[in-house]
């Protein structure tokens, strides 16, 4: 396994490599969401259709500049997520004209979240943006709680992994349609 730090990380990624890297409550496998062929071929890995759409984490609101429409939520709705970040809190928002449909799926929104994960949050600082975040699993199969719980039929296709630990959460971070509030994974 090619085991990398956040400076090594960065070339990795910039050339559509897929990394393995601890989030809030399970390891996550990540790449450049403006990267199509690395985030085909994350897909590809984990097994999963592309019309279910992909989740970005950043390290705060001005990293999802144009992948979002925060503006286009009411108000109160707007505070409403904005209360929960940087924080364990995955939202669904209006997708922004950056957001490709490699990233949205069959969705007219997308799902994105400000980490407050410390791993998470440097990782999204150097690399400038958001990244892609999705469980390091196959599809259908449980997410992997720590580094020794990772597929061994998954980790040579990876370009890599950051060590680290989870945040120590119980359960992968709800998603919420930031419009409604309405609770999609609890």
């Amino acid at each position: 396994m090619n085991e990398l730090t956040l400076d090594t990380a960065l070339p990795v990624l910039r050339a559509g490599g897929v990394v393995a890297y601890p989030t809030e409550a399970v390891w996550g496998l990540g790449c450049d969401p403006a990267h199509e062929a690395a985030v085909m071929k994350l897909l590809q890995l984990k097994q999963r259709p592309v019309e279910k759409g992909m989740i970005l984490v950043a390290a705060d609101l001005a990293q999802l500049d144009d992948w979002v429409r925060l503006q286009a939520l009411p108000a109160q709705r707007q505070a409403v997520v904005l209360a929960s970040w940087p924080g364990a809190n995955t939202w669904i928002l209006p997708a922004g004209p950056r957001a490709p449909r490699w990233i949205t799926g069959a969705h007219s929104g997308i799902a994105v979240r400000i980490s407050a994960h410390p791993l998470v949050a440097a990782l999204c600082r150097a690399w400038g943006g958001p990244l892609v975040s999705t469980s390091a699993n196959l599809a259908g199969k449980p997410p992997a709680r720590t580094r020794t719980e990772l597929d061994h039929a998954l980790l040579p296709l990876l370009d890599g992994l950051i060590d680290g630990d989870t945040g120590g959460l119980a359960q992968p971070t709800p998603i919420r349609d930031a419009l409604s509030g309405q609770i999609l994974r609890s």
